[in-house]
């Protein structure tokens, strides 16, 4: 296959959300520039049964290379999630089990197939899972694989270090993540991983790796994390339970890119969307000169539900925005909830606008509860006992009681 080495597309995708390069820029430039086909993969651990828009950079950078004829491969991790990746993490993760990792992944590869090309006739992207391998590793090949690094290398890494210092325990079984991850480099053949900067111990564990089983190099990309840049805080996390995922219906992913931080709305542009970065720059030099932050993040929420849904469906998801939001109308749909005669502790939970009763009687004192428009006053646990009330949770969550 005749591979692109396009200079002006390859110094985009050795800027646009990257961070660092290894060995260097100039050595994984002339890599592909050469027109020689790389092998290139990206991982993603299914600790959640979403994919979002924080894992959106990678898949985006991926195509931007598949574009240019290099072989792409997505790994899902179903062997090391059952370990828990410990990368920025103080305290242990809790290991799944065989079950969850089966129901979290059901989805996954249509979700990121709404970004890479599965069915590509000439060069299609690969969906692989590393259970395939270090599944049939035994003991003495672990203890191979172990022997490349010392605790030192190990305990350095921040978390670690922090957990140490705090007094908190830090578990063998952690120290087996990176060496797993490392060993998909070897089992792929890749010459490229791509991932987050807080897979970087991870990703150089497997050139290390590399070099010590098949005596070559292998380069990595690591790219630029969606972080708040005024409290440093994650936008979008899986352990958290927060971002926006790729198969949000398109009122929801709307209005969670409206509730995302004036701050990451220029880096959302550049890491999350398919906009030329010209574009991007002009929309930067808006919010320099005083322009009003929310219209820019209509323009982010329209671009990002038309990448997922579609033109019909991203104007629609803005007209609804603006009538809610704007002009204080109710969303032309609700979701209905049996619940008339019920005390509204107990319709939060059951419909799931809140996690349990505590949490429920929490939204409710804080006022972020309202029946028909009404905020409903501190320690106001009532039943509801007519119905066609309209309950709302915050500024997006509706339920037309029945």
């Amino acid at each position: 296959m005749k591979i692109k080495t396009d200079i002006s597309k390859i110094e985009e995708i050795l800027a646009r959300s990257v961070d660092s390069v290894y060995p260097s820029k100039k050595v994984v430039k002339d890599a592909l520039l050469s027109g020689k086909q790389l092998k290139i993969y990206v991982g993603i651990d299914p600790t959640a049964d979403y994919v979002h828009l924080g894992h959106s950079t990678n898949y985006l950078l991926l195509e931007r290379l598949h574009e240019l004829g290099h072989k792409i491969i997505v790994l899902v991790g179903d062997f090391t999630a059952m370990i828990g990746d410990p990368s920025d993490k103080t305290s242990a993760r809790v290991r799944l089990t065989r079950e969850e990792i089966l129901k979290n992944v059901k989805t996954f590869k249509k979700q990121i197939g709404k970004i890479l090309d599965f069915d590509n006739p000439q060069n299609p992207v690969e969906f692989k899972f590393n259970s395939e391998w270090l599944s049939k590793l035994n003991f003495e090949q672990l203890a191979d694989l172990a022997s490349n690094f010392t605790v030192q290398q190990m305990i350095e890494r921040d978390m670690f270090e922090k957990r140490i210092a705090e007094g908190k325990p830090l578990y063998v079984h952690e120290f087996f993540y990176p060496l797993m991850q490392g060993y998909d480099s070897v089992a792929l053949g890749v010459d490229m991983e791509i991932g987050g900067t807080d897979q970087t111990f991870n990703m150089l564990a497997g050139r290390t790796l590399v070099r010590r089983y098949q005596n070559r190099e292998k380069y990595i990309i690591t790219t630029t994390l969606l972080v708040n840049p005024v409290t440093g805080e994650k936008m979008m996390s899986k352990s958290f339970g927060t971002g926006i995922g790729l198969d949000e219906p398109p009122k929801d992913m709307f209005g969670k890119t409206m509730a995302l931080p004036d701050a990451g709305i220029i880096q959302v542009f550049v890491d999350c969307t398919r906009l030329p970065m010209d574009e991007i720059k002009k929309k930067k030099a808006r919010l320099e000169k005083g322009e009003n932050p929310r219209n820019l993040k209509l323009e982010l929420a329209q671009e990002i539900v038309r990448m997922y849904h579609g033109e019909k469906a991203a104007l629609s998801a803005e007209k609804e925005f603006l009538s809610v939001h704007r002009d204080r109308n109710l969303p032309e749909e609700m979701r209905e909830f049996k619940g008339a005669g019920k005390s509204i502790v107990k319709i939060l939970v059951e419909s799931s606008l809140a996690k349990s009763a505590s949490d429920a009687r929490r939204l409710i004192d804080q006022g972020g509860v309202k029946i028909n428009g009404q905020v409903l006053e501190k320690g106001d646990y009532g039943r509801i006992s007519s119905k066609d009330v309209v309950l709302q949770v915050g500024k997006r969550n509706f339920i037309k009681i029945k």
